[in-house]
């Protein structure tokens, strides 16, 4: 499956339970709820948009927010089948425009320092490593550490 064949939907809370199916298929160890989604998708702050194949169904999701100047992707996910076509890079650029137009002018996102092909993606889209988080993300064999990536959005 290609980028090109995708189409992206702004979601709100209306579409929270495709959000949580779709977040549960991508990060079965580590769900969000329903109810939570609903109230992240929610206007003025919130932001998320599904990608949607040839056939409208959901293929991945991206969750952001904005406060003040600062926007944050919450959680980004393609599902498994559909994975290296380029809808990773069209759900980030999805969350880079849309909280441009909500004000932003930095995008920050955290990544798990054993995911090396998500770094790549998130490198190649502009972003760049501030920080770090020990024992951020639970693995079944413990813990791992999360990178903070930031994106300026000024003139981007």
């Amino acid at each position: 499956m290609t980028a090109a064949a995708i189409r992206l939907h702004p979601a709100g809370p209306l579409e929270a339970g495709v959000v949580a199916a779709l977040q549960q298929a991508c990060f079965p160890d580590d769900p969000w709820d329903e109810a939570s989604i609903a109230t992240l998708s929610s206007p003025p702050a919130g932001l998320v948009v599904i990608a949607l194949d040839a056939l409208d169904q959901p293929v991945g999701f991206v969750m952001a927010r904005v406060a003040a100047e600062d926007a944050e992707i919450l959680a980004i996910g393609v599902l498994p089948q559909a994975r290296r076509g380029g809808i990773g890079r069209l759900l980030v650029e999805a969350a880079v425009g849309g909280s441009r137009d909500l004000g932003a002018t930095a995008l920050f996102l955290e990544v798990a320092e054993d995911n090396p092909a998500a770094w790549t993606l998130y490198k190649a889209s502009g972003f760049f490593s501030v920080g770090r988080r020990p024992g951020y993300y639970k693995r079944a064999d413990g813990r791992v550490a999360a990178l903070v990536l930031r994106r300026n959005l000024e003139g981007a």
